[in-house]
């Protein structure tokens, strides 16, 4: 089993997705289709598609965007996982005809998200706590693809998550990111307008813990589910 991952930018990886896909044994590639000269991949041979943030706009006339969102659609169409994290989500809400736009205040550093009723039996998010304090990084926000079910929202952002049918889900928070991912976040060159906009220094450490504890929990489901798709030959990796 091996999954592809769509990199936007060296310093957003998979992070603590990683140790979830080992565990079962689930091998990945990255797709680094910002680089000049990259060439595209066939997302068909994978077992799983994984999209990551990025400090740019789903907006921006970027070609490699642009080829990802097809990709997203195809993949959706073949009943493909799908997993989109914050520029992921929106990657996936646009490609699935839902705008994209500024969200009315920035969201950056460890806020509670609320889960719905429908995260109640939802196969990644069930039988969690009603109320999680993750960790954010966006300016945007979107509207629900149709026929998507909403999961979570928070205080300065509504659609938090969301599932379309079984297989695709979109993230807004970062539940991937370790202490090191956030301070290396802090002092990138292209985050530095957000940095300076902050009331204060972000703690790396706020709620490492709990969040490992999720995203061990969540990403775990989710690699779950990748195997048992392959093992119930629905999906379409090699």
């Amino acid at each position: 089993m091996r999954v592809l991952v769509f990199r936007h930018v060296p310093f957003e990886g998979l992070g603590l997705i990683e140790p979830a896909l080992e565990a079962r044994d689930i091998g990945f590639e990255y797709a680094d289709l910002y680089l000049p000269g990259s060439v595209p991949p066939d997302p068909s041979a994978y077992d799983g598609l994984i999209f990551m943030g990025g400090p740019m706009s789903v907006n921006d006339n970027l070609p490699y965007l642009q080829w990802e969102m097809r990709a997203i659609v195809e993949g959706v169409k073949r009943d493909q996982p799908v997993l989109g994290i914050c520029l992921g989500a929106q990657l996936i809400a646009k490609a699935l005809g839902a705008p994209v736009y500024r969200n009315p205040q920035s969201e950056i550093g460890w806020f509670p998200v609320e889960f719905s009723e429908a995260a109640d039996g939802d196969m990644l998010l069930g039988g969690l706590p009603k109320r999680e304090t993750v960790f954010h990084w966006h300016g945007e926000t979107f509207d629900l693809p149709p026929g998507a079910v909403l999961l979570a929202s928070s205080e300065r952002c509504r659609h938090q998550a969301f599932r379309l049918k079984e297989s695709t889900y979109g993230l807004q928070f970062h539940l991937e990111v370790t202490p090191e991912t956030i301070a290396d976040w802090c002092t990138q060159d292209v985050n530095s307008q957000d940095v300076r906009e902050l009331d204060g220094p972000l703690d790396p450490y706020c709620n490492s813990e709990g969040l490992r504890e999720l995203a061990a929990r969540v990403f775990g489901r989710w690699c779950d589910f990748v195997a048992w798709k392959r093992a119930a030959g629905s999906s379409h990796g090699a």
